[in-house]
């Protein structure tokens, strides 16, 4: 059987949403589905008992949210295979856990512990930063509608970001745009580099280097690449207004984990579409 995609689900309107995304993604993929909940911990009583009727509450709780999210998922995706976990300890090691062998983790941008002024949540963000498997983070319009649109740093391994992108293009039959912004610095002028002209052709020649072999994987998948003077999250979450998902990378590995860098942070708070964060390998 083939990978599955994970979700992580807390009953909230957020992660019902994000549910919907990943069930309609891995119908497409023709990927099981599978739904994650974590039990919340909760503050130690003093009473024996009370810690056993408490844990008895917090576990009925916890698999009434997963029927309702399975019978969500049946009600639309009838034959999709669908799997679910019930889980306990701290939400991001336990989806870390039950999302090593995914394809991807989804999750919402906040869930029933967030503020609902804050745009993303912890354990959204802690995922990104740490997952070893690509994690989606549904927020803004959810809805599939534009076209796939990609971050790039042509100085830094592109492969599996770009790999994300282009499958994900081909997948959905919509048009990949990649996007490389930056913007003039004094860096570039010690460098030498005082013609901004130079600079972006240059810029675009290592974009489309990067892109050459996947282009030959994916001949259908239409491209258009633009080579932005601006910040990048500032560019990137403009054109996430367009676009069904924005696909960036992390920076290269550290110890056991991949780390997320500010512009990863910067979209995963602005973007206004589903926000996919794919590890460097």
């Amino acid at each position: 059987m083939s990978a599955p995609i994970a979700i992580g689900t807390d009953g909230s309107d957020e992660s019902a949403r994000a549910l919907d995304w990943a069930a309609a993604e891995a119908a497409l993929r023709e990927r099981p589905l599978h739904i994650v909940h974590a039990l919340q911990s909760w503050p130690s009583a003093t009473a024996p008992i009370a810690q056993a009727e408490i844990a008895e509450l917090i576990t009925r709780a916890g698999r009434k949210i997963l029927a309702a999210a399975r019978e969500r998922v049946r009600e639309r995706w009838p034959n999709l295979a669908t799997t679910t976990a019930l889980v306990s300890g701290e939400a991001w090691r336990a989806l870390g856990a039950q999302s090593e062998k995914a394809f991807e983790l989804v999750l919402g941008s906040r869930g029933q512990g967030g503020f609902s002024g804050l745009p993303l949540g912890s354990t959204s963000l802690r995922m990104a930063e740490l997952s070893t498997v690509p994690v989606v983070v549904v927020r803004g319009d959810a809805a599939g509608r534009g076209e796939i649109l990609v971050g790039v740093d042509p100085v830094r391994d592109l492969g599996a970001v770009l790999g994300y992108a282009f499958d994900s293009a081909a997948l959905h039959r919509v048009r990949l745009r990649i996007v490389h912004a930056w913007q003039t610095l004094a860096t570039f002028l010690e460098a030498g580099y005082s013609d901004a002209e130079h600079v972006e052709a240059e810029l675009r020649k290592e974009v489309l280097n990067a892109c050459r072999p996947l282009r030959g994987r994916y001949p259908g998948v239409n491209v258009v690449e633009e080579i932005v003077l601006e910040h990048p999250v500032t560019a990137l979450a403009k054109a996430s207004r367009e676009a069904r998902l924005l696909v960036v990378g992390t920076h290269d590995w550290h110890w056991s984990s991949p780390q997320l860098g500010s512009v990863g942070h910067g979209v995963l708070h602005h973007a206004q579409c589903p926000v996919a964060v794919v590890p460097a390998r």
